[in-house]
């Protein structure tokens, strides 16, 4: 009888085995910002480039909506945003997972880089709704699923970020944040289909992956645009700010070094000033018996 295969014999192995020797060696802190620092440049100019086009043909050459006229404008700048809070949390609770599990200490970083982007994206996304809710419900905040929920992703944010800043200084630094980020998780599938598990008043996704665009090109692209360039300026703002993050810790390591070999400089200096001083005395004293003697 033939030997069952095991997952050594198996012929995915070794390809597995260097994809996963390759993300651990590009997940040390050093080497990840030799393979991603150079990537800011065209980051930025890319997300630029995105965000112009579709700014403009979302403001100028977009038609106006047979119910909502010109005021569903705003679905270019609030969809993109209520996307990325959504995307950018789920990428914390694998930053907390890689960090709590496989103890990378560069997912933590990030995770604390990529925090603030998204509580504010989270944040411009509510303020902008609420705008867009005037016009098409007659007042800017109602209790509604789809609401709630985003308030609720942006007082998860606020809670990471602040366990962030209470444990910077600690040896768990990361610990409390992640498990926070991971509990945080259940709350992204209640924002996505808060419109079909109950009745609301936010419209269904402008997008979907089973079906056609409901809008027309012309509106839809330049929408897709602008998605496109937020994602990639917060992927150009994450490498900054971890960036800021690995500078400002190792500054804070660099001081706490000089500190101390400050005060090994002083103690020596106090221990040659205590044997000067013993040692002047001694020669005293031997010159007074000497003194005392000739005498």
């Amino acid at each position: 009888m033939p030997n069952m295969p095991t997952f050594k014999s198996l012929p995915f192995k070794q390809p597995f085995n260097k994809l996963w020797r390759s993300f651990l060696t590009t997940a040390g802190t050093k080497q990840f910002f030799y393979t991603f620092a150079p990537w800011v440049k065209w980051l930025s100019i890319m997300a630029g480039l995105f965000l112009v086009l579709g700014s403009v043909g979302g403001l100028l050459f977009a038609p106006p909506d047979y119910l909502q006229g010109n005021s569903y404008r705003i679905i270019f700048v609030h969809v993109p945003l209520a996307s990325l809070a959504m995307s950018i949390y789920f990428a914390m609770a694998v930053c907390a997972v890689s960090f709590l599990v496989w103890k990378v200490k560069t997912a933590s970083l990030l995770a604390q880089a990529i925090a603030p982007i998204g509580f504010w994206a989270c944040v411009l996304s509510l303020i902008t709704g609420s705008i867009w809710a005037k016009p098409t419900w007659g007042t800017y905040w109602v209790w509604d699923a789809r609401l709630t929920s985003m308030l609720i992703l942006a007082f998860l944010y606020a809670g990471v970020m602040a366990l962030f800043s209470a444990f910077e200084h600690t040896s768990n630094r990361g610990k409390a944040p992640a498990i926070l980020s991971i509990i945080g998780v259940v709350n992204l599938p209640i924002i996505k289909y808060s419109v079909e598990w109950w009745n609301t008043l936010h419209q269904p996704a402008s997008f979907s992956v089973q079906q056609a665009p409901k809008m027309p090109a012309d509106m839809w692209l330049p929408l897709l645009f602008m998605i496109v360039g937020g994602y990639l300026l917060a992927g150009a703002l994450a490498i900054v700010f971890l960036w800021s993050l690995f500078s400002k810790r190792l500054i804070i390591v660099l001081r706490h070094f000089c500190r101390e070999m400050r005060s090994i400089f002083l103690f020596m200096v106090d221990m040659v000033k205590e044997l000067t001083v013993r040692q002047i005395r001694r020669k005293g004293t031997n010159h007074n018996i000497q003194s005392h003697e000739v005498q």
